[in-house]
């Protein structure tokens, strides 16, 4: 059984880690493989406006196979020169695969997130979280450094000091701290939550497809670079916009008071 299912409903892609039996686990051999192709297949379908990330059963993610770990297997087997490839290789190709959709992407959070499981939530645009949701940057506990990339994805998320206190004492949090933290932007009763998750991508669905995808890289570009970097590549995709047919026929709507029907054009 493959880690990832995907399904395609109309504009919104729905991305379901599915391994249940092991709280939705990551890192096994081939993971990366199948979240790196995933996440091209969408990138590459023009069709597609919006995606959400979600878990199978209980649980989002409780992130790497502890088990594993306790028996030197698949992933964390050998020296430590092939740990250190089968990380570049496996689990960031995961993580860099999950930045790089170029869509909006909603983290629909069902259950625990931790270790792995928590920086994959944050990878995503916007979180929501069911009520009995648990989240943890757990990796002291059992002796690891975030070796993930969590070291610069939480702190972008909530914040410096926020992140230092998850990650220095490997506390868990509910999905109420989670929402007072900024962690979270919404939570939600469980049997409710994919039902709200794809109410906010139907919204998302509504923008002009490509002028949103250049949004959503200019936002992403934002954290990284310098202002005049990113007032260059404004002004640079602003004009790309300005050409479309979705931008003529969004001034159109706009004075016809009417819906806009945008064609990806």
């Amino acid at each position: 059984m493959t880690v990832l299912k995907y399904e395609k409903t109309g504009s919104v892609v729905t991305l379901t880690i599915d391994r249940p039996e092991s709280r939705n686990s990551l890192g096994e051999e081939g993971d990366g493989e199948v979240f790196a192709a995933a996440c091209a297949q969408l990138n590459a379908d023009r069709e597609v406006r919006c995606a959400i990330l979600t878990g199978a059963g209980p649980a989002f993610s409780a992130g790497g196979n502890v088990k594993a770990m306790r028996e030197r297997a698949g992933a964390f087997a050998g020296a430590g020169v092939h740990i250190r490839e089968r990380y570049r290789n496996g689990i960031h190709r995961i993580v860099r695969s999950l930045w790089g959709v170029e869509v909006p992407l909603i983290a629909a959070v069902n259950g625990a997130a931790i270790g792995l499981g928590n920086d994959v939530a944050c990878l995503a645009d916007m979180r929501i979280a069911a009520d009995n949701a648990i989240f943890g940057a757990t990796f002291l506990r059992i002796g690891l450094v975030p070796g993930d990339g969590g070291s610069w994805i939480l702190p972008r998320v909530v914040g410096l000091a926020r992140a230092a206190e998850l990650v220095f004492t490997a506390d868990t949090i509910d999905a109420a701290t989670a929402r007072e933290w900024g962690l979270v932007s919404k939570v939600v009763p469980a049997a409710s939550l994919m039902e709200e998750a794809r109410a906010l991508a139907g919204r998302i669905c509504r923008q002009p497809p490509d002028v949103l995808r250049m949004t959503k890289k200019l936002m992403r570009e934002g954290l990284g670079v310098s202002f005049d970097t990113i007032m260059e590549m404004s002004a640079a995709y602003q004009a790309l916009a300005h050409l479309t047919e979705d931008h003529r026929e969004a001034v159109a709507a706009f004075f016809e008071k009417r819906e806009p029907d945008y064609k990806g054009k």
